[in-house]
């Protein structure tokens, strides 16, 4: 099986974060293909970046020349997922909704740790229209930006655990998400301090992906994902 994962942003040194991420959690057999996109911004923290880094990714894929079973979407809460299954019918897995569904499996209620306090409302938005909001206790920003996080990880570590504390503690989360795929890595750590089930949406992404592939499953192409019909593009967006 092989999987592509995808950066939302320009950072090689975050696409090496979250391949590792991948690969660790991936089956045997898996093959984890990273892509970072060939342009757009080197972190995404608002919606300006994240529809910029929609079209990016989508012109990643559609130059992408060779095989694969499903799509890793490694942004949180962004956009572009629904882009991507009009443009394939291999199933398109988006790191948000992944840790969510895994995060409900096992606990009643769920919070997610992000970045900035103004990414909280796209996650909170992506949730709401995933169906995955009634069971979230909060979302919480460490007030870490992406380019923060990609740059210091041992901070961000402990800006997102003081944060999960509270999460747990006042908000009564049962399980933390962690709302950024350059924080993957930091998930076991978090769960030995607090004793909760703390989820990483890459690698929840990644097995949900072999899950949905093993079972002989694609995107539907009845109606809501149907390949775009033919229309004429100008300039789109780089050769």
């Amino acid at each position: 099986m092989k999987i592509l994962v995808l950066n939302v942003n320009t950072s090689e040194r975050m696409t090496s974060t979250i391949a590792t991420a991948a690969r660790r959690v991936a089956s045997p057999g898996t093959e984890i293909i990273p892509l970072t996109p060939r342009f757009g911004p080197e972190a995404v923290d608002g919606a300006f970046e994240s529809y910029v880094s929609a079209a990016a990714l989508m012109d990643l894929v559609q130059h992408h020349e060779g095989e694969y079973d499903a799509i890793v979407l490694a942004g949180f809460g962004e956009h572009g997922r629904d882009g991507l299954q009009e443009l394939t019918v291999a199933p398109v897995i988006e790191i948000c909704e992944a840790s969510a569904h895994v995060a409900q499996l096992v606990g009643r209620t769920y919070s997610v740790v992000t970045t900035l306090q103004r990414s909280v409302a796209m996650i909170e938005d992506r949730l709401r229209l995933a169906g995955l909001a009634d069971r979230c206790a909060s979302v919480r920003a460490s007030g870490m930006s992406t380019a923060e996080v990609d740059a210091d990880p041992d901070a961000a570590a402990l800006a997102v655990l003081a944060q999960a504390r509270v999460a747990v503690e006042s908000d009564f989360a049962e399980v933390v998400c962690l709302g950024c795929a350059g924080l993957a890595g930091v998930e076991d750590a978090i769960r030995a301090e607090l004793g909760v089930p703390v989820v990483d949406g890459v690698g929840a992404a990644v097995r949900l992906a072999e899950a949905v592939v093993g079972l002989g499953l694609s995107t539907s192409k009845r109606w809501t994902y149907a390949p775009p019909d033919p229309k004429r593009f100008i300039g789109w967006p780089l050769p």
